[in-house]
């Protein structure tokens, strides 16, 4: 409730705003948001070889992500694509991204001969900064 100054039993409306549901809202909508955000990326399930932690990466959507699947499907972001326009998709993405970096996350049972034939292909065609994605081992 309100809180009244002065003498006099005035009974009116309250001009001022209780903002604190307001930023009880607000909180609520930030957790849940901070936990939901690093899961927007995962549309493509893939079991990813596990690491120690070297850096955290953090991916977003504005980055050059290029997934395959264990049954060898490519995908530049979520949209799948064909092996022959991986190259030349990849540049165009570089180009409207203004970056250089190609995360690659390959499926833990793809086999490593096509993991190798594609960062050869892309080093032929230019691109040098190849990052690859990895889960982070878990301490036992």
């Amino acid at each position: 409730m309100g809180m009244q100054m002065g003498s006099g039993n005035k009974k009116g409306p309250v001009s001022e705003i209780n903002v604190t549901p307001l930023v009880d809202v607000m909180l609520v909508l930030l957790v849940i948001f901070m936990v939901t955000a690093p899961m927007l990326f995962s549309g493509i399930q893939l079991k990813l070889p596990k690491t120690q932690k070297v850096n955290n990466l953090g991916l977003r959507q504005e980055l050059v992500i290029l997934s395959i699947t264990e049954a060898e499907q490519f995908f530049l972001g979520k949209d799948p694509i064909a092996e022959k326009d991986l190259v030349p998709s990849i540049l165009k993405k570089f180009k409207a991204s203004q970056t250089d970096v190609v995360y690659l996350r390959a499926d833990y049972n793809l086999r490593y001969e096509k993991v190798a034939k594609l960062v050869a292909s892309l080093k032929k065609a230019g691109v040098s900064n190849i990052a690859l994605v990895t889960e982070v081992e878990k301490n036992k």
